[in-house]
């Protein structure tokens, strides 16, 4: 089973995890935190509200089922879908699209490769 960590994040008093692969989860706390930085900057009406990383750890035994627990590549397309309607004229907003896509297609790929290998396994095995 692949190394993961969980970033978690709030956004007003709604928490949520978002399950990243363990090679991954810096990526989407400093993207995060890039976005952050960039938001004040865009002067379209339709932004979306961001959360905030509140912290990074590698296991998550939660207790309250309010807080859920989100797949990395879930959370990037919602993201990317989120940013790629905003209606922004004035900031280049493609700078923030790419970033965030750079990190998608990442996970597309590490994802794929995750199969891949759990296919190779179970024929490995004779399943």
């Amino acid at each position: 089973m692949p190394a993961m960590r969980y970033v978690l994040q709030k956004l007003g008093d709604h928490l949520e995890f978002i399950e990243m692969p363990a090679s991954h989860a810096y990526q989407l706390c400093a993207l995060n935190q890039r976005l952050h930085k960039e938001l004040a900057k865009l002067t379209a009406e339709n932004v979306p509200a961001l959360p905030v990383v509140v912290a990074e750890c590698g296991d998550v035994e939660r207790v309250d089922p309010h807080c859920p627990i989100i797949s990395g590549l879930d959370y990037i397309n919602e993201l990317e879908r989120s940013f790629a309607a905003i209606d922004e004229r004035s900031y280049p907003l493609i700078a923030l699209l790419t970033e965030i896509r750079a990190l998608q297609a990442q996970l597309e790929q590490w994802y794929e490769e995750e199969a891949e290998e759990a296919a190779a396994s179970v024929e490995g095995t004779g399943r």
